[in-house]
C-alpha cells in the first residue's frame, strides 16, 4: 500500500495478529433517524473485513468509535449499543457493548477476552479527553491492546486521541478499509488515466479552494457547481440573487480561473440553473440561464442544460473525482443535477471515485454506489487528501520499513 502523503505504511498483514488484544479505530459514525434508529449502515459494512480478518486469527478485537458530536458528555441516544447490535446482525456473532471506553469495568472485560471475541467500547466523544488528546485517556485505550490498527479513514484527518495518540504507544498499522481509500486516491492523484476530470460541487467555495487549488494541475476538466457555482458566477460579473455569495473569496476564484487557463484546464459552470425562493420543499422553482438568475431567488440546483452537457463531457473521461453534490438533493425537486451526474458517472468506463460526505450520501441514496469504482467513508478525510495534505492519523502509523 502506498500512502497518499508520503511513506508506505505497514497494515495488518505485516504483522502477526494471532491472539492478541488489537485495537481497531473504526468509524462506525452512522447516520440515525429521528427514531434513533440506524438510517444507513454504509460505515459498518465498510468495517466488516478488517473484524473478519481478525476474528479469522484469533485475535481479541476491541473496537472503538465515534458517534456524532456529543461535545464530552453522555448522550443516551448517542451510545453505540445499537451499532453493537448491527455488528452482530452482519458478522453473524456477538459483538459486546461496554458502557464506557476506559476504566476498571472496561479493562475487566477485555482481560476475560478469548480468541476471536469482539468489543465495541463506549463513544469515544463522550470523553472531552478523546479531542484535547489527553495523555491519561492514551494510556487509558493503548493499555486495553498489545496492538493498534486504524481503519478510521473518516477520522484520520482528526489528532484526536484514538488517531493519533494511541499509535504512539502501541505498534500501529493501516486496517483493510484504510488501505482500500488511500490505494484509490493515490491511484487517481499520482497516475490517473486520461482524460482525467474533477467534479466539484457543494455550499461553499471556501471549503474547497484548497482542493480546487491542488487538483486544477492534475485534471484535464474541472466541472464546478452546486452553491458554490455562485461565488464563480460572480467573478463572472452575473448576478446571483439571493445565493450565497462569499464576496471575499472572488479574488481566488479568479485566479483559479487564470489557472486553469493557463494550464489548459477546461473549466466548466453549469449554463443554466434552477433557481427557488427558497430551500425547501415544494418552493415555487423555474430554470434560468446562469447569467439571468432574478434578484429574489436562490439557486437550488443545477439545471437540465448543465445535466446534459457535464454527463457528455464526463462520457468521454477514463478517471473521475467526485466532491460535493449539483444542489439540495436531499430535497427532491432540487436533486436531479445531482442524480444526472451520479448516473453519468455510474455509466462511465473508466475508474469513479466518490469524495466522501454528501456526495457518498447521495450515490446511496440514489442507489448507484455499487456502480463506482470506489465510495469514500470520508467527507473531511477526503476532502484534506485531495487538497494534498498531510492525514495525521496516517501519519501516525508505523512505515512499512520499520521493524
Amino acid at each position: 500500500m502506498q500512502n497518499v502523503i508520503t511513506r508506505r505504511k505497514k497494515t495488518i498483514r505485516d504483522i502477526d495478529v494471532r491472539g492478541k488484544r488489537v485495537l481497531v479505530r473504526a468509524d462506525l459514525n452512522v447516520p440515525l433517524d429521528d427514531d434513533g434508529d440506524i438510517a444507513d449502515d454504509t460505515r459498518i459494512r465498510a468495517s466488516l473485513p478488517t473484524i473478519r480478518y481478525l476474528c479469522e486469527r484469533d485475535a481479541r478485537v476491541i473496537l472503538c468509535s465515534h458517534l456524532d458530536r456529543p461535545q464530552g458528555v453522555v448522550v443516551e441516544r448517542l451510545r453505540l449499543a445499537l451499532v453493537a447490535n448491527r455488528l452482530s446482525v452482519l458478522l453473524n456473532r456477538p459483538v459486546a457493548a461496554l458502557r464506557d471506553c476506559v476504566g476498571p469495568e472496561v479493562e475487566s472485560a477485555v482481560a476475560a477476552m478469548s480468541g476471536g471475541d469482539i468489543v465495541l467500547l463506549e463513544n469515544l466523544r463522550f470523553h472531552p479527553e478523546e479531542k484535547t488528546g489527553d495523555p491519561a485517556f492514551v494510556e487509558g485505550l493503548a493499555g486495553l491492546a498489545d496492538v493498534y490498527v486504524n481503519d478510521a479513514f473518516g477520522a484520520s484527518h482528526r489528532a484526536h486521541a484514538s488517531v493519533v495518540g494511541v499509535p504512539g504507544r502501541l505498534p500501529a498499522v493501516a486496517g483493510l478499509l484504510l488501505e482500500k481509500e488511500l490505494d484509490a486516491f493515490t491511484r487517481i492523484l499520482q497516475n490517473p488515466e486520461r482524460p482525467f476530470a474533477a467534479v466539484i460541487g457543494g455550499a461553499k467555495v471556501s471549503d474547497k479552494l484548497e482542493v480546487l487549488e491542488n487538483i486544477i494541475p492534475r485534471v484535464d476538466l474541472l466541472i464546478v457547481g452546486g452553491g458554490m457555482a455562485a461565488t464563480f458566477f460572480a467573478g463572472r460579473g452575473y448576478g446571483t440573487g439571493r445565493s450565497r455569495l462569499e464576496a471575499d473569496r472572488l479574488d481566488a476564484v479568479g485566479r483559479l480561473e487564470a489557472k486553469a487557463a493557463e494550464r489548459g484546464v477546461r473549466l466548466l459552470l453549469p449554463p443554466d440553473v434552477v433557481v427557488a425562493e427558497r430551500l425547501e420543499a415544494g418552493s415555487p422553482a423555474v430554470v434560468v440561464p446562469a447569467a439571468e438568475i432574478p434578484e429574489d431567488r436562490v439557486i437550488a440546483d443545477i439545471g437540465p442544460g448543465a445535466a446534459d452537457e457535464f454527463s457528455r463531457e464526463l462520457s468521454r473521461c477514463r478517471t473521475v473525482v467526485w466532491n460535493g453534490p449539483m444542489g439540495v438533493f436531499e430535497i427532491p425537486e432540487f436533486a436531479e443535477g445531482t442524480r444526472r451526474v451520479a448516473a453519468a458517472l455510474a455509466n462511465l468506463d473508466g475508474t469513479t471515485v466518490i469524495g466522501g460526505g454528501s456526495t457518498t450520501d447521495a450515490v446511496v441514496r440514489f442507489g448507484l454506489a455499487d456502480l463506482m469504482t470506489h465510495v469514500s467513508t470520508g467527507g473531511g478525510a477526503a476532502l484534506t487528501v485531495l487538497a494534498g495534505k498531510v492525514l495525521p492519523g496516517v501519519e501516525a502509523l508505523d512505515d512499512a520499513g520499520e521493524p
